[in-house]
C-alpha cells in the first residue's frame, strides 16, 4: 500500500517544481491541467508526508529511551505515546483517501415514495416517511420541490417523486433504497390489533443533459386533461403529460403543474434521472455486488428498516441496528442511521482495499 502512495507523493513533489517552470506558467493549458492533478492527490500526499515524518520521529524517540537519564526516559515516553496516536489517526486518513470515490456522491436526487402492501394504512406511511425525509431536508438546508404525487382520500401516497438539491445529498441518502416496514394499529383499524405495512423508497441520482441524450423517436408523450382526487377533472385543458420511454417501457406520469409545458419539464426529469440509475448499476455491476454483500442492493424489493410504534423502535436489518428513538427519527433525525451504513459500508470497503493492496 505505501509503496503506491510513495509514487503519489514523488509526483506531487515533481509537479510542484513543474509549476514553478516558466515555460508550464506562461501555457494556460499546461499549467491547469498540472494544477488539476495537483489538486486530485494533495490530500493523499501530505497525508502520507505527515505519516513518514511522524514514522522518523518515533524512531528518533526510541532511541532516546535508551539514554541513560531517568528525566529524559519519561519525556521520550510521554513523547513516543502522542506520537504513536498521531502516526495512528494518519494511517487511518490515509485509509480512507485511498478509498474510491462515488462519482455520485456531489448529486442532487430524486426521491421516490410509493406505497406497498397494507392498502390506505401504506399510503399513511408512505406520508410518514415523505415528513421525515422532508424535515431532514430543512434540517440540512437544502431545497425540496415535488415533481409528481399522487394522494389517497385519506392524505396519504400511492406515489410521490421528490426532487431533492443541496450538498452532497446523494452521499447522504443513497442508503435510504429499499423497502420500509411499519408496525402499529392503523388508523384505519376498529378493533385495535397491530398490523405490518411497508413502503418502498427509491433515491435516485439526478441526470444533467449532458449524461442522458434521448432520442426524440425513442419517446411517446400522451397529453390529458389533470384528474383531482376521486378521478375528478379539475382542468378543461390538456396539461398533464404521460411519456413512455419505448425502449425500456418506462412510463412517466405528470400532472401537478398548470402548464403542459411544465409538467413535460418534470417528466423528463424523472426519465432521465431513471435511466442514468439503470446506466449507473450496468457500469458497476462489480462494486453493486460488494454493497449487496454490505449493506444491501438498495433495491425496493429488499426489506431494509422495521419502524415498529408499540415499542419506540427502529431497526435497520442490513446492519442489524436499532434506536428507541422512533418520534425523533420520523421528525428527521435520521443521521444517526445514515451515519451507521456509511461507516459499515466504508469499513468494508477500506478491507478490500486493503487486502487488494
Amino acid at each position: 500500500m505505501f509503496e503506491n502512495i510513495e509514487k503519489v507523493l514523488q509526483r506531487y513533489n515533481q509537479l510542484n517544481s513543474l509549476l514553478t517552470e516558466p515555460e508550464v506558467f506562461n501555457d494556460p493549458k499546461t499549467y491547469t491541467r498540472y494544477i488539476k492533478e495537483k489538486n486530485d492527490i494533495e490530500s493523499l500526499a501530505l497525508t502520507y508526508q505527515t505519516y513518514k515524518d511522524l514514522d522518523k520521529n518515533i524512531e528518533s524517540t526510541k532511541q532516546l529511551l535508551n539514554s541513560g537519564e531517568d528525566d529524559i526516559k519519561l519525556l521520550a515516553k510521554e513523547e513516543l505515546q502522542s506520537l504513536e496516536k498521531q502516526k495512528e489517526s494518519a494511517e487511518n486518513r490515509l485509509k480512507e483517501l485511498l478509498l474510491p470515490k462515488d462519482p455520485l456522491d456531489s448529486k442532487n436526487v430524486l426521491l421516490e415514495i410509493r406505497a406497498g402492501a397494507g392498502g390506505e394504512e401504506s399510503a399513511l406511511f408512505a406520508g410518514d416517511l415523505l415528513k421525515m425525509y422532508l424535515k431532514y431536508a430543512e434540517k440540512k438546508k437544502w431545497r425540496t420541490e415535488i415533481l409528481s404525487e399522487n394522494t389517497t382520500g385519506m392524505g396519504g401516497y400511492k406515489e410521490i417523486i421528490v426532487l431533492i438539491e443541496g450538498e452532497r445529498v446523494y452521499s447522504r441518502l443513497k442508503f435510504e433504497s429499499g423497502v420500509h416496514r411499519v408496525q402499529r394499529v392503523p388508523k384505519t383499524e376498529a378493533s385495535g390489533r397491530i398490523h405490518t405495512s411497508t413502503a418502498t423508497v427509491a433515491i435516485l441520482p439526478e441526470a444533467e443533459d449532458v449524461e442522458i441524450d434521448i432520442k426524440t423517436d425513442d419517446l411517446k408523450i400522451d397529453t390529458f386533461r389533470a384528474g383531482g382526487h376521486g378521478g375528478q377533472n379539475v382542468n378543461k385543458l390538456e396539461t398533464a403529460i404521460r411519456i413512455t420511454h419505448i425502449p425500456t417501457g418506462m412510463v412517466v406520469v405528470c400532472q401537478d403543474e398548470r402548464s403542459q409545458y411544465q409538467n413535460r419539464i418534470k417528466a423528463m426529469k424523472i426519465i432521465k434521472s431513471r435511466l442514468l440509475t439503470m446506466n449507473t448499476e450496468k457500469q458497476t455491476s462489480e462494486r453493486a455486488q460488494d454493497r449487496r454483500n454490505q449493506v444491501g442492493t438498495g433495491d425496493r424489493s429488499e426489506k431494509i428498516r422495521t419502524y415498529n410504534f408499540p415499542q419506540n423502535r427502529v431497526t435497520d436489518h442490513r446492519i442489524n441496528y436499532t434506536a428507541y428513538s422512533l418520534t425523533t427519527i420520523l421528525a428527521g433525525d435520521i443521521d444517526e442511521f445514515i451515519d451507521a451504513l456509511t461507516s459499515f459500508y466504508r469499513a468494508n470497503e477500506l478491507a478490500h482495499v486493503i487486502s487488494a493492496k
